[in-house]
Parts: structure tokens; sequence; C-alpha cells
């Protein structure tokens, strides 16, 4: 996939979270499955970095579960980051900071404190994320921010599961695009809450997350699936270092 592509789905994300950033914060919700399962994983952390933080939707439901860590939230949406801000303010045990850091450009990891963080949460954003190296990428990016001991938490949308998901998939023409444009696995998926747009999503299954993890120097330790009607909407894995 040659830059020109790269940059114009990248661009069809950027424009969503820009334009939709309060209706798609509020379609997140802090009781789904997952996240709670997250969560639970993050007792006796002390330092947190979640990438793709949007509205802050990890750090309240960390919060509510009485659980005491350093979090630090970093996007690129400055819509969806004044949204986690305005949240922050009923925080009680979570000490959060929020950053406006776009993780698509090479020295992103740079813009992030220097820390060696015990956790590290990578929740819906890595399928958003076009072309194989670019996401390779991201994950040896995490790695180097990661404490020798910490684990990161991915999540990636498994939206093949469910015909209601199904039926948002659109033509590549919507965008200017042309399925061979593309690499296997990239869709394209409409949204019609509260506005309309357009998403670029790529399906990670179980073998491209260990793939992709072993290519950036991490192995999968877990993996569980939940939400959605059959809990089976997102695939979650634990990575670590070896």
């Amino acid at each position: 996939m040659n830059q020109t592509i790269l940059d114009k789905l990248l661009a069809v994300n950027q424009i969503f979270y820009t334009e939709l950033a309060r209706p798609f914060a509020d379609s997140r919700s802090t009781r789904q499955t997952g996240l709670q399962q997250v969560v639970r994983s993050l007792n006796g952390v002390r330092s947190l970095l979640d990438v793709g933080c949007g509205n802050g939707r990890l750090a309240q439901a960390v919060d509510e579960a009485g659980i005491s860590l350093r979090y630090t939230g970093v996007d690129a949406s400055d819509a969806l980051l004044a949204i986690a801000a305005q949240n922050a303010g009923a925080l009680s045990n979570v000490t959060a900071t929020f950053l406006q850091v776009d993780i698509s450009r090479d020295d992103w990891a740079s813009k992030v404190p220097a820390s060696d963080y015990e956790a590290i949460a990578l929740l819906a954003v890595l399928h958003h994320i076009p072309g194989w190296e670019r996401r390779v990428a991201l994950l040896r990016a995490l790695r180097g921010l990661l404490a020798a001991d910490g684990m990161i938490i991915v999540s990636v949308w498994q939206f093949l599961n469910e015909e209601r998901l199904r039926r948002k998939i659109v033509p590549w023409q919507e965008v200017g695009l042309h399925e061979s444009d593309l690499e296997p696995g990239d869709y394209l998926l409409d949204w019609h809450r509260g506005g309309s747009g357009l998403r670029y999503c790529h399906l990670v299954d179980e073998s491209e997350l260990s793939a992709l993890a072993g290519a950036a120097g991490l192995a999968v330790s877990d993996l569980f699936y939940a939400d959605g009607a059959g809990e089976n909407l997102n695939l979650f894995a634990v990575l670590s270092v070896p």
C-alpha cells in the first residue's frame, strides 16, 4: 500500500472522530463486559498509558472500580480530548493527564512523558491503523514505552461477527478508492447516529494479532472475546515482552 492510500485512510478516520466526537463518545459505555475485564486486570497497576484514549472512558471505568493509579491518555482528536478532560473532573481515584498526540506520526512516542509504564492500553485502535508495517511499528513503539515486566492490553473489533455491522460495510468508491488499492481485510463502514460518517477498519483476527505481536518483539500471554450479542464482538489480547 503506497503512502497516498495510507494518508487517505488516516484522513477518513480523522474526519470521523473530529466531526462525530460527541455522538461517538455518547455511544461508549464503561459497563461493557470486555472493558470491565480489562479494568480487573489493572488492579495493582500504578502507571497506565491509554493510547487512543478517546473520551477517557478507560480512566472513568478504572476510577469507578476504586483503583488508584497514574493515568496518561493520548489521542489525536482535540474534540474527544476536550470531552475526556471534562469527564476527568469527576475522577476521585485516578490522577489523569491528557495529551494530544497523533500516533500516525513516526515520532509520536517522543511526545509521551518518559516512563516505564506498568500497563499500556490500546483499545479499539489497532484496527484503525492502515498497513501491516504501520501496525507493527505502533506495537514496537509501545514496547519501547513499557516496563520490563509490564503488559500491553489490546482490543480489536470483530465486526464481521455481527450481521448488523456487516450491513454497515460500504464500497470503497465512497471515498474515491478501489478495492485493489487496499490490503486483504480492509473495510469501510458507515455510521448513522447523531450524524453520518465513514470509518476505515481492518479486521485483525487471532492469527494476525499473534503475528503482529511477534514482529514487534512481543508475545501473546492471554486472549479472550467479549461484548456484543454473542460475546464475540471484540477480541482482547494481553501482550508482554518474552
